[in-house]
């Protein structure tokens, strides 16, 4: 199987390791990716602060898993290892553009479009939630069970050379048992609101579902009525600025499509509405991307590059 680190990054492909656990076997809850984003804007060290429980009014687990999911979701970052520098954790600039009170674009999660980023970027991070990484990105399967997946998962880290001490079989169903609970809604949840439950909110977005009566899930493949078309321009930008992408002027429709990484895999899109958002490219880009389909060549064009901070402004215009 392809190694997902040459794939992230092909300039020091073993400078990352993935990460199978840190959440504390919980998916994140509404309230939890701005409680984390404000309190570090306070206290960059809140995450190992004695009184930390209190100030984020959640259990000492808890504490570990916000922290675990802002990052994973690239709403904070450490503040660096060199000498000198204090630890703790600092804002991104993503995670103020999102949920500044005074001029974020969704402080409250109110809007279908900060889902669907938040998933992009833990679906994307294979330092942090590397088995959401792996299972968008490379688990090849429409529907599976929680122990098919668990040992294809174990299968592929056991291929992986670079990870020198591989985590044990029931950290791995850990893992897997809340990569499904971040995506579907619990049993005891299915007639009761969802910010009135302990569900993630990555439930609203129907990526997977449960097969009624058959203990397997399915991956919800084809369009995404609540992924718009700046969404999806978004995450192509994202995309595009990997290092393995960069220095390139086109992307084929295969790479949009079938790529690891890439806005097909992640959201989990069909051909036919992955066509639907490249004929609107240029119109959301002002003309930085271009979607050409003649000759039979399907293709992207980037006249220039964009800052995927000034396109997510038009996200929520």
């Amino acid at each position: 199987m392809e190694n997902l680190l040459l794939a992230e990054n092909s300039v020091s492909p073993y400078r990352i390791k993935p990460s199978f656990s840190g959440h504390q076997t919980f998916p994140f809850r509404y309230t939890w990716l701005k409680k984390g984003y404000d309190e570090v804007k306070k206290k960059s060290d809140v995450f190992t602060a004695d009184d930390a429980p209190v100030i984020l009014g959640v259990g000492k687990n808890m504490v570990q898993s916000i922290r675990h999911w802002c990052m994973a979701a690239n709403l904070i970052e450490k503040n660096g290892n060199s000498p000198g520098k204090s630890k703790g954790f600092k804002i991104t600039d993503f995670g103020e553009a999102l949920f500044d009170d005074d001029k974020g674009f969704d402080p409250y999660i109110e809007k279908p479009s900060t889902l669907w980023w938040v998933h992009w970027k833990i679906a994307t991070n294979n330092e942090h939630a590397a088995t959401w990484c792996w299972v968008f990105n490379f688990f090849n399967y429409p529907e599976f069970t929680r122990g098919f997946l668990t040992k294809d998962l174990n299968d592929w880290i056991n291929q992986q050379k670079h990870i020198k001490r591989p985590p044990s079989e029931n950290t791995i169903k850990k893992d897997v048992s809340c990569f499904i609970r971040t995506y579907c809604l619990s049993r005891s949840a299915v007639s009761t609101i969802i910010e009135d439950t302990f569900d993630c909110p990555l439930v609203e977005l129907e990526l997977i579902r449960e097969v009624p009566g058959e203990h397997k899930y399915q991956f919800n493949l084809g369009t995404k009525p609540s992924l718009t078309e700046s969404m999806f321009a978004f995450t192509i930008t994202d995309f595009w600025n990997r290092p393995f992408l960069n220095n390139r002027n086109t992307l084929s429709f295969s790479e949009i499509m079938y790529s690891k990484f890439s806005p097909g895999q992640v959201f989990k899109l069909d051909e036919n509405s992955t066509v639907m958002y490249l004929e609107k490219l240029e119109e959301i880009t002002d003309g930085a991307m271009t979607y050409d389909d003649t000759a039979g060549l399907k293709q992207i064009s980037r006249r220039n590059k964009l800052d995927p901070l000034e396109l997510l402004k038009r996200v929520y215009e």
